[in-house]
């Protein structure tokens, strides 16, 4: 009386091409985004370079994250950053505005050049 599905060989159909482009895709931009993330955690690229001139793989990276992956950058300093600003911490980088991105630079910069600045946020 109970029947018990089982999965013939015929039923199991390799993943489709256009579904196996958008999973490599899908990689590409994660391990990119890692590796954006570390050259910033080390200080080799800059935040504010990213944010001004946006890579293709971090058009749909929130600025939250990005702000992030800055050396004791946390959740709370980065939504006092951004609210100060009114933009929303998952907004995307792609999604930014010409002034919304050199506003955000400038702030980024000026932090970093006074970081005194940093702890009255």
């Amino acid at each position: 009386m109970t029947d018990i599905a089982t999965m013939t060989p015929e039923l199991r159909r390799a993943p489709e091409p256009q579904r196996m482009r958008a999973l490599e895709r899908a990689n590409a931009v994660r391990l990119a985004r890692a590796d954006l993330k570390r050259q910033i955690a080390h200080g080799q690229r800059c935040a504010a370079d990213i944010i001004l001139d946006v890579p293709s793989e971090a058009l749909s990276w929130p600025v939250g994250e990005l702000l992030m992956s800055q050396r004791r950058w946390g959740s709370n300093r980065t939504r006092k950053l951004l609210s100060g600003l009114q933009i929303s911490e998952t907004r995307h980088l792609g999604m930014l505005t010409e002034r919304q991105r050199r506003l955000l630079a400038d702030r980024l910069a000026s932090h970093t050049t006074s970081g005194f600045e940093l702890a009255r946020m």
